[in-house]
């Protein structure tokens, strides 16, 4: 389920938490800088923006040896074993079985639900110590398997283990956490999150699906549906939000539902585009589900739905910003090679224009990504969530906006190649029609850009407030 709602109250900081930044702050002091000058080594293809900058070259503050290490071991991943069957996969509207267990196998499958990296429920990765994995890390991952112009695949791979487990990770008790998350970390089980509802998309508040105490007191009944729900046909466990009180955000609760519990009935839906990703329709019919399944507390689900927010949007930045270079990447190859009118589509103005426009929008979404990233990982949870929600949202639109453009624009410089499913315009073709796949889902442009502002103006009048009993405390 990517289609929510925005923050209201947020948790106190948590263990889990706490263990994060103690994770960071070890990874920044242990790890030196590639060498003593930031610089980096080139890395792939130097198609013109083919790549973000320090793949090219350029200094940067955020990236160490490390980042170079995963960067290289991902990008031979996906080139061998993801890259050619990517349309083979959309067509076939699944990925294979054994895929989750070969990103589990080469390392990296936990890296997806954030860091710090779930150790307790996860074998480290084998080059990267867990004390030393931080939020770059996860944005070269996201950006990697990202490179491959299908969000079909991506989110088949990570889309429900990246939002469906952390609840769980935060929140479940320890029996809950030792129960699921190994089994989902090493890819043998899927998880999902079921949120979004026919009647309540982005307005989270008001989900009607009922999850009521049998009479013994030990069981919920939970009757309703839910839409949208990124692999829902192929998991194994359901991350559901019920509601178990009354109306409004104070009467939700969250609950692990699996799916050979009686009265599950899933039903893949026919979207636009990714197509292997499994989008879900899902129907509880009075299915019986322990009281011990209950993530958290009774009526407090609705800050747990909060607090991963952020890191959700985040990924969908990433992988929305890496879509749209995708899309420059495969105009600027096309374009030194097709020939009209007796020379090459890039020896003309126009088409040189259009990739200009292309490049300064992907590499300035780019540089914001790595700021909030950066913001991201020398933060704690609780501060992300005060200082970070409208920035992320308004970095949200910016993004999702930026592949649009750039999905257009390839799709005019490719021509009719780009209308063909498969062939050399199979990721233009594909990025086209994903792009609302990324402008909707996790909170819709117009949800995010009033979100930012409203947040605006509440850190705005918070700091008035603040200079307000300041300048009051000093007169007296």
């Amino acid at each position: 389920s990517r289609s929510r709602h925005v923050g209201h109250p947020v948790p106190a900081t948590l263990p889990y938490d706490r263990l994060r930044m103690s994770a960071m702050s070890a990874a920044m002091s242990s790890q030196t800088p590639m060498n003593a000058n930031n610089k980096q080594a080139p890395f792939g293809e130097m198609i013109p923006w083919g790549d973000p900058a320090w793949y090219r070259g350029y200094n940067s503050p955020y990236y160490r040896a490390s980042h170079a290490k995963l960067r290289a071991q991902v990008r031979a991943f996906v080139d061998k074993e993801i890259m050619p069957f990517c349309n083979q996969w959309d067509e076939a509207k699944k990925l294979p079985m054994d895929l989750l267990k070969k990103c589990a196998k080469a390392g990296w499958l936990p890296a997806v639900v954030g860091a710090p990296w779930p150790k307790d429920f996860a074998p480290e990765h084998p080059d990267i110590p867990a004390a030393e994995w931080d939020q770059f890390h996860e944005l070269i991952l996201i950006d990697e398997l990202a490179r491959t112009g299908s969000g079909s695949v991506l989110w088949g791979i990570s889309g429900g283990l990246s939002i469906g487990l952390p609840p769980v990770l935060h929140f479940g008790s320890t029996e809950l956490k030792r129960r699921v998350a190994p089994a989902c970390l090493s890819g043998e089980k899927i998880i999902c999150l079921a949120i979004t509802e026919p009647l309540a998309g982005s307005d989270v508040a008001n989900l009607r699906c009922t999850a009521k105490l049998d009479e013994t007191g030990e069981n919920y009944i939970v009757n309703g549906e839910k839409k949208w729900i990124t692999n829902g046909v192929f998991a194994d466990y359901f991350t559901v939000a019920v509601r178990t009180g009354g109306p409004g955000m104070g009467g939700i609760s969250m609950l692990l539902i699996e799916k050979d519990m009686p009265g599950v009935i899933c039903k893949q839906m026919q979207c636009m585009g990714v197509w292997a990703s499994g989008t879900t329709y899902i129907t509880f019919e009075d299915v019986k589900v322990p009281k011990k399944n209950l993530i958290g507390r009774e009526n407090e689900g609705f800050k747990y739905i909060m607090y991963n927010f952020n890191h959700e949007r985040w990924s969908i930045v990433a992988q929305a910003t890496r879509s749209a270079r995708v899309c420059l990447e495969e105009s600027m190859r096309y374009a030194m090679k097709r020939r009209t009118f007796g020379k090459k589509l890039i020896e003309h103005p126009v088409i040189r224009w259009k990739l200009a426009e292309m490049a300064r929008q992907v590499e300035a979404t780019h540089a914001a990504l790595e700021h909030i990233t950066y913001q991201m990982s020398t933060m704690n949870k609780m501060e992300q969530m005060q200082r970070l929600g409208g920035d992320t949202a308004l970095l949200k639109v910016q993004s999702t906006k930026v592949f649009e453009y750039c999905a257009r624009e390839a799709a005019q410089i490719f021509g009719g190649a780009s209308y063909v499913r498969g062939g050399q315009g199979e990721k233009v073709e594909r990025c086209y029609r994903e792009v609302r796949a990324y402008a909707i889902p996790g909170g819709s442009e117009e949800v995010m850009a009033d979100l930012a502002v409203r947040e605006g103006m509440k850190n705005y009048t918070n700091h008035l407030k603040k200079l307000s009993a300041g300048s009051a405390g000093a007169k007296m």
